[in-house]
């Protein structure tokens, strides 16, 4: 399994972003989900879905502003990002098949996204 993050960039603060993260092989089982690491801090959890897409989970940081989503067809996540803050600076990268307390077992390559204030 191979995971790509794409859609990030520099956007104003209040903007909006929306995050994809395509996976080669058979992943629609897996549970999926985003991290960030922000400069000089460690990798934190963003968000996750269910294989289904019928559970979500959010930090307390991104509640009512990020939304995950999937599509199995497509093989594909999604994080759309509202009310972007500075504070939402970071790479993003996404995640899948979580194997309990080792964290999750595929990981994509990280998107840069940039809030200017």
């Amino acid at each position: 399994v191979q995971l790509q993050a794409y859609g990030g960039g520099l956007v104003q603060a209040g903007g909006s972003l929306r995050l994809s993260c395509a996976a080669s092989g058979r992943t629609f089982s897996y549970t999926k989900a985003w991290f960030r690491q922000a400069p000089g801090k460690e990798r934190e959890f963003v968000a996750s879905i269910s294989s289904n897409g019928g559970s979500t989970d959010y930090a307390d940081s991104v509640k009512g502003r990020f939304t995950i989503s999937r599509d199995n067809a497509k093989n594909a996540v999604y994080l759309q990002m509202n009310n972007l803050k500075s504070e939402d600076t970071a790479v993003y990268y996404c995640a899948a098949q979580w194997i309990g307390t080792l964290g999750y077992r595929y990981w994509g390559q990280g998107t840069q996204v940039t809030v200017s204030s």
